[in-house]
């Protein structure tokens, strides 16, 4: 039962070095806007860790596609010294290789936002009425 725990524990502080690392290690200019770790998934053996980011544009605008795939870039380049900070920190025999993917859970309930004020469906916060 143990074991379902720690890849949980694993994965929350591979995400907080990497956060962690955003604000003060990584210089690259492509990570240095509105990017946040949204989550650490590690696989079962520990051997992969799929971390999920999210990009955010400024309050008028969506970062556009090209700007998304920079970042996702930017991440690849940064392995490395992801890989070697969280070996530091973390005692693991074996560091987990860094998988990097595009959070669009955000994206995802804008849109069906939209969908929802478009059909014209009143979004109420009140059950009791």
């Amino acid at each position: 039962m143990g074991k379902g725990y720690r890849k949980g524990r694993l994965g929350e502080e591979i995400r907080r070095i990497i956060s962690d690392m955003l604000l003060r290690d990584i210089k690259d200019p492509r990570l240095s806007g509105l990017v946040s770790i949204s989550a650490v998934d590690v696989t079962e053996d520990g051997s992969y860790a799929t971390v999920y980011f999210t990009v955010f544009g400024n309050a008028k605008e969506e970062p556009d596609e090209e700007g998304k795939n920079e970042v996702l870039e930017a991440f690849k380049s940064a392995k490395g010294l992801m890989k070697r900070e969280i070996g530091k920190q973390i005692k693991l025999r074996h560091v987990p290789e860094l998988l990097f993917k595009m959070d669009t859970s955000l994206e995802y309930g804008r849109h069906i936002s939209k969908l929802i004020h478009e059909l014209g469906i009143e979004e109420s916060g009140n059950e009791d009425e």
